[in-house]
């Protein structure tokens, strides 16, 4: 069992207890397998009926070549896992080989990645969407999407990008700081949708995002920047030995609180609103239900503020870093 079903299990436990039937580990199984990436995407259970999508499936080793073939070939009619092609799906949503003695590289699509593409085909779509009303050059001030867009744009630039960068800098960080803040923002909001994927509440994509963030601070600090951290002024000589590696130490620790953070909140309240729900079908109870179904409609009202506010904290927080990286030694 890893970590993170450790931590529910024992989360949970206090609630299951007073239930009559209740099995703690498949209940933390069923949360974990919504909240997980997958190699089919799965919308929706009606009696033993399962309704799911079969994603591609994208092999390359060195003995067979590239091999392509959809992820249903792993499920039998029961919506049992089987073996195919000598290949098999374990616990952890990994294509291993039967045989332990090859070597294979995993490319596959899987929900998260098709939801990527999904909100990126959005993204792109309204992006054009509005750039198609600015190009006829109109005088009229834009409307729907386009007005909309233009809001938040300007709210990126003249709320985070310009305050925490300056003026003088801060255009050759906004196309970064506008494609990081829709991406996490519109990929909170699709999460929340039945049947959705939990794309920024996997901890490889925020990763990914928190290294872009790293290395355009680090390719972009100035001479500033960078003196402040192999030769911290004001510091004693004696003390150098020790504050030099904390600075260095801190480079990275940036980076790890952005993946981090924004990892945790948005899993964090998939949890607890699966977990709410659950409890309606756990006790079966009409005093549970009366409980849960209001306090789990405030839960997903507030997962629509906190979707905003994980991708404000984001940006926030890569325009600081990016300001830090540029600033000249005379600026406040």
């Amino acid at each position: 069992m890893s970590i993170f079903k450790k931590i529910l299990l024992l989360l949970i436990i206090p609630f299951f207890s007073f239930g009559k039937s209740a099995k703690e580990k498949n209940d933390v199984d069923f949360i974990m397998h919504h909240i997980g990436d997958a190699h089919e995407w799965h919308l929706a259970t009606i009696g033993k009926t399962h309704i799911t999508i079969p994603l591609p499936i994208i092999i390359y080793s060195p003995d067979r070549g590239i091999e392509c073939f959809l992820s249903s070939n792993f499920l039998n009619k029961n919506h049992e896992r089987i073996i195919y092609q000598g290949y098999k799906i374990n616990e952890n949503e990994k294509i291993i080989p039967i045989d332990t003695n090859r070597t294979i590289y995993d490319f596959s699509i899987t929900k998260n990645i098709a939801a990527m593409l999904i909100s990126m085909i959005v993204l792109l779509a309204i992006a054009l969407t509005a750039a198609r009303q600015y190009s006829k050059k109109s005088t009229k001030t834009p409307k729907g999407i386009a007005l909309f867009l233009e809001i938040m744009i300007c709210y990126v630039r003249d709320e985070i990008a310009i305050p925490n960068i300056g003026k003088a800098k801060y255009k050759k960080f906004m196309p970064y700081l506008l494609t990081v803040f829709f991406f996490i923002w519109l990929n909170n909001l699709l999460g929340l949708l039945p049947g959705s994927a939990n794309v920024t509440g996997n901890i490889s994509i925020t990763l990914v995002l928190a290294t872009f963030t790293f290395f355009i601070t680090s390719l972009n600090g100035n001479k500033h920047y960078w003196s402040h951290i192999i030769n911290p002024p004001g510091t004693p000589q004696w003390l150098l030995p020790i504050m030099i590696p904390i600075e260095i130490i801190g480079l990275f620790v940036k980076p790890f609180s952005l993946m981090i953070r924004l990892f945790a909140n948005i899993t964090a309240g998939h949890i607890i609103l699966l977990t709410i729900i659950a409890l309606i079908f756990i006790f079966k109870n009409v005093l549970f239900g009366a409980i849960s179904v209001p306090f789990g409609t405030f839960m997903f009202l507030l997962k629509l503020i906190v979707a905003f506010l994980q991708a404000y904290v984001f940006t926030l927080l890569s325009a600081i870093y990016f300001g830090t990286a540029t600033a000249s030694s005379h600026q406040d």
